[in-house]
């Protein structure tokens, strides 16, 4: 019985005051215009209502476009065996971050060691044909040999000299020390070391599995030049130009939009799909945020203009036609506003551009928030 006596003295305040409320809307009613509306001060103020002025924003023409996070050629890297071989050792995995110079797999293949046999051949004979070439270079100089012999000479050295040189580009391209092969120093082992900083994005062996050149072993990406490729249909192509910012989302991923900035924008139109590339930079502060190939959708912002704009939330749309809530009177009861159509230009930044704006001027205030129930 207490219990019952407590709620009832709670809530017959609070009963009373909602009455007086809907009295003295009552009250006002019949002062009221049809296109009016009064708030008293205990519901602007329970209700989190707020006034503002008209405010100048820039509102840019919007392109839209579509593309992906991507990186230049420079800082994609597949690695490839140059001469095919069994994979004995593989130390990464994907999402691993490597260093330029760092061994990423080892393979292992006969092959090698019959490489490195036939440079040791061909750098013996070379030293023979060169002396015999010296040799004969004196002894016609001399005029004790001729010079059929001497040109036999010179060209068996040349000859030789250029198998030699081959193949000690061929062991440098298998990561082999020619001299240390020259020193005695053969090896069925090659390795190959990745040649720019980044991290595995594809991995495509396993141990023991042989891979051909053509075969891919795996891919590392640099993501320190991550950008926008983003795609313009041909009817947006004179709008956009260099250094224009850009908004963009990843739809799979997450509403958040992030920034961006035209870097280069393409000069050929693809005769199939009639667009353009555009190539937008990041900030480096968001680069760890994203992954390579990610679909984007992004808003070119192109052609500013200013005018004066409100919140999105003191704009309501009904029927298709937009209102605002305009304070005619404000006083210790409450607020009188009356409801007026706008003409809306567009959205930017929670904003609203309003067309109309003539209409009004920088001293009036509107209703910015908490409208949308005073509106039917």
């Amino acid at each position: 019985m207490k219990n019952i006596k407590f709620t009832l003295f709670i809530l017959f305040p609070i009963l009373l005051l909602s009455c007086r409320n809907v009295e003295e809307n009552k009250d006002h009613a019949g002062k009221l215009g049809s296109n009016e509306v009064f708030v008293t001060s205990n519901q602007f103020s329970s209700n989190q209502m707020q006034l503002g002025n008209l405010v100048e924003k820039s509102f840019p023409e919007v392109v839209k476009t579509t593309g992906e996070i991507d990186v230049p050629p420079e800082s994609r890297v597949a690695i490839n065996a140059f001469i095919g071989g069994y994979v004995k050792r593989i130390p990464l995995l994907i999402g691993d971050e490597v260093k330029i110079g760092q061994a990423v797999v080892t393979l292992e293949n006969p092959e090698y060691i019959e490489i490195q046999q036939e440079y040791l051949e061909v750098a013996e004979q070379l030293t023979y044909l060169k002396a015999d070439f010296d040799r004969q270079e004196t002894l016609l100089k001399e005029k004790i040999t001729s010079e059929k012999k001497f040109l036999q000479a010179e060209s068996e050295f040349r000859k030789n000299l250029a198998r030699y040189n081959g193949l000690k580009q061929k062991l440098r391209m298998l990561n082999i020390n020619p001299t240390k092969v020259e020193e005695g120093s053969i090896t069925s082992e090659v390795t190959i070391f990745s040649p720019i900083n980044g991290r595995v994005t594809n991995l495509g062996i396993s141990r023991g599995m042989f891979v051909s050149p053509t075969d891919r072993i795996m891919e590392i990406i640099d993501k320190e030049h991550m950008h926008l490729e983003l795609i313009a249909f041909e009817k947006d192509i004179l709008k956009i130009k260099e250094d224009q910012d850009i908004t963009f989302r990843i739809p799979e991923s997450s509403s958040e939009s992030f920034n961006a900035k035209i870097y280069l924008v393409g000069t050929s139109i693809d005769r199939d799909s009639r667009t353009l590339k555009i190539h937008g930079h990041l900030p480096d502060s968001l680069v760890d945020q994203f992954s390579v190939g990610m679909f984007v959708e992004a808003d070119v912002l192109t052609n500013k203009s200013t005018h004066f704009a409100l919140p999105e939330e003191a704009v309501i749309t009904q029927n298709e036609i937009s209102y605002v809530l305009h304070l005619e009177e404000e006083n210790k009861e409450g607020y009188i506003f009356r409801k007026q159509s706008v003409n809306v230009i567009n959205t930017f930044e929670g904003f609203i551009g309003i067309a109309n704006e003539s209409e009004f001027t920088k001293k009036d205030r509107f209703l910015v928030k908490g409208g949308f129930r005073l509106i039917d």
